[in-house]
């Protein structure tokens, strides 16, 4: 990913950081992914928010924009329903004594956690490794 590299580096060193440009990228994008999960299980019990409602799970999603050829990460609003829990006593119950949680699933959330900090790991030792590399290239 040359063109993550600042443009005043020479060309011929760019070409060598660019392992390094597209991990750190990597790494970025799975921070991000983490924290967006972070904010859904602080969140799974939120029955209301200043928007109104119960808080919705939000989902991180990866996609490669078309006009650039970059890799942007989006975060949407996941619009399934949360669940109903009978809870009379609880001050955002219904009428009929329901409230609306939010429709986050701490399984899934954890499930999620843990394949995007191998992946963010994985980006580090590729990193590492294209390091190793280059400070080997530079003894030479």
């Amino acid at each position: 990913m040359p063109n993550s590299i600042a443009p005043w580096v020479p060309r011929p060193i760019r070409s060598l950081l660019g392992p390094l440009a597209t991990s750190a990228s990597g790494m970025l994008r799975q921070q991000r992914f983490m924290e967006v999960i972070a904010t859904n299980i602080a969140n799974a019990e939120t029955t209301r928010t200043p928007e109104g409602g119960p808080y919705r799970r939000q989902i991180a999603t990866a996609s490669v924009d078309p006009a650039t050829g970059r890799t942007v990460t989006t975060v949407q609003e996941d619009q399934t329903p949360g669940r109903l829990v009978y809870d009379p006593g609880h001050p955002d119950a219904d009428d009929s004594g329901y409230v609306r949680y939010p429709n986050v699933d701490l399984a899934t959330e954890a499930v999620d956690l843990m394949i995007a900090r191998r992946l963010h790991e994985a980006n580090v030792s590729a990193f590492q490794a294209a390091k190793a590399m280059l400070r080997r290239a530079l003894e030479i």
